[in-house]
Formats: C-alpha cells, structure tokens, sequence
C-alpha cells in the first residue's frame, strides 16, 4: 500500500513537473517571438518594396516585392561610408585606452595596501552619482581644443565607473597568495598586473570590451554636440539622419536623386540593418565569456 502510495504521488509530481516546463516553455516561446518579430520586421521590410510598405502597413512575416534598391542606395551614400571609417577609428583607438584604464582602476581598488585609498576611491565613485551637466562639458570641450574632432567622442568617456567597479570584483576573486608569492619574487605592481592579473580575468575583459565597444557604436548625443562636420559623423548620427526624413544631413546629397523617393521607406530599414548587424556579428564569439565574466566574484565560498 505504501509503494503503491508512493508511485502515485512520484507520477502526480512528475505531471506537475511536465505541466510547469510546458508553460514556461510556452511563456519563454512568446517572449522570444516578441523579441525577434520587431527585428525580423525590419530585416523583412528592408527587402520590401516601397510601395508595399506604403499601402500595406502592419504585420510583415516576409519581404513583398524583393528588392535590393534600398541597400544599394543607402551603400552609394557618402556620408554612410565615412560614418563607417569614423566609428571604426574611434573603437580602434578608444578600445585600447578604455581597457588600460579600466584595469589600472580597478587593480587599484582592488589593492589593500595603497596610500590615500579611500578618498580617492570615494572621489571615483562620486563621479557615478554627480556631473557637471552638459554644459560644463561643452565648455570644457571647446577650451581642450577638442571641439570638431573625433577624440571628442574618446578622451571624455576613456573610463566607466561602473566597468571599472566590475573589473575590481573581478581581482577581488582572485587568490591574495597570487599576489603576494609574485611581491616576495620581486615583482612590482605592472609585472603583477599585466602578467598575472590580466591574464586570469580575460573572460572580464571580454565582457567588459563589450560593452565599450556597444557603447562607442550605439553613441550619437555627444557627437551631435561636439562634431560640425558631417564628414566626421560616425554611423550611428547618419543612420539618425536618414530615419529623419526632414534631416538635412543626408538630404542634401540625396534630395537630387529620384531614387530616394522610390526607396524613401524602405531605405530607414535598410539603413538600420547595416548598423546593426556588425554588433550582431560580433557578439557571438564574446557570449561564451559573457556569463562566466559577469559571474567572477559574484558567488564567493
């Protein structure tokens, strides 16, 4: 009787069990499909006929009308090509600068034995809380010299409070014995850090290059503050120019065109896809040390 007993309650768990993984199989279903569905529009949309889009407006599960006037126009435009060459400078520059800075920062909140830690980590940490607004730094721009030029889009933000916050856990995790067998060996602070402490939080390091790089890519407000030149836009403020329609940005190289008026919809579409697939290119190969770089230091026993 009790075996019996005992079954019966194992098979209703395990129906319950199977009802609960059904469900949240289902809820995790839609949330993935109202997820993808707006990018799947767009993808769909780029591909589109204008006309189409113009009289058929809603729900679009797959291209109407093929064609590839919308890319082919969006890739003749200059200012979309030199909005390539001007973001890639500056994550090629910026990147490097970001990383050494954010290590630096944080292997010296990490370190237990330096003079003056606590104020000048206090004086780190306030710039999370409070700036000096807009203004200042439009001012502070100018005064540098640095107003019209690329590194006005690097030199201000070279470090993140917050990154460098997720660096320093990441040392914290690590063995104190590490450290301390390389100070009896001889070895100072950048042997240490450089040769022991960088090599060991590279999956954070990843991330953190990451997120950088998304928001160096992602960024248009300071560029539409600091850069007067269009030549110098990165690709991000172009891709705001055409989705505009009333910008004169990109109006005033394409407005002669007749061909802006045949793909005037389906090019925003267009546009959007070629700013956003090159992140979504290359963030599968930074997603296997996603979780394990975010997870260093957050679990200790």
């Amino acid at each position: 009787m009790k075996k019996s007993y005992s079954q019966r309650q194992k098979r209703i768990e395990s129906r319950g069990d199977r009802i609960f993984s059904g469900v949240n199989a289902a809820i995790l279903i839609l949330l993935c499909i109202v997820t993808l569905y707006p990018i799947w529009y767009v993808l769909c949309a780029s591909f589109t006929s204008n006309t189409y889009l113009v009289s058929h407006p809603g729900m679009i599960l797959w291209p109407h009308e093929f064609t590839l006037g919308a890319y082919k126009l969006a890739l003749t435009h200059p200012l979309l090509l030199s909005g390539y060459k001007n973001i890639l400078i500056v994550l090629c520059v910026s990147l490097p600068i970001n990383i050494l800075l954010t290590l630096f920062t944080g292997y010296f909140m990490a370190s237990k034995k330096m003079m003056f830690k606590p104020v000048i980590q206090f004086l780190i940490l306030f710039t999370m809380f409070f700036s000096g607004g807009m203004i200042p730094s439009y001012l502070n721009i100018r005064s540098l010299g640095l107003y019209n030029s690329l590194f006005a889009l690097i030199l201000p933000g070279a470090v993140s409070v917050y990154n460098s916050i997720i660096c320093k856990t990441a040392i914290e995790a690590m063995p104190d014995s590490l450290m301390e067998s390389a100070y009896i060996d001889g070895a100072n602070d950048l042997t240490i850090l450089f040769r022991i402490v960088a090599p060991l939080i590279k999956p954070t390091m990843a991330v953190l290059l990451l997120y950088y790089g998304v928001g160096h890519w992602n960024s248009w407000f300071n560029a539409s503050i600091y850069l007067q030149d269009n030549n110098k836009l990165p690709i991000q403020n172009i891709m705001r120019a055409i989705l505009i329609a009333n910008s004169n940005v990109l109006n005033s190289a394409a407005a002669e065109n007749d061909q802006v008026n045949q793909f005037a919809e389906a090019i925003k579409y267009a546009t959007i896809i070629l700013t956003t697939v090159p992140v979504l290119c290359i963030y599968p190969f930074v997603q296997k040390y996603f979780v394990k770089g975010v997870m260093i230091g957050a679990v200790k026993g």
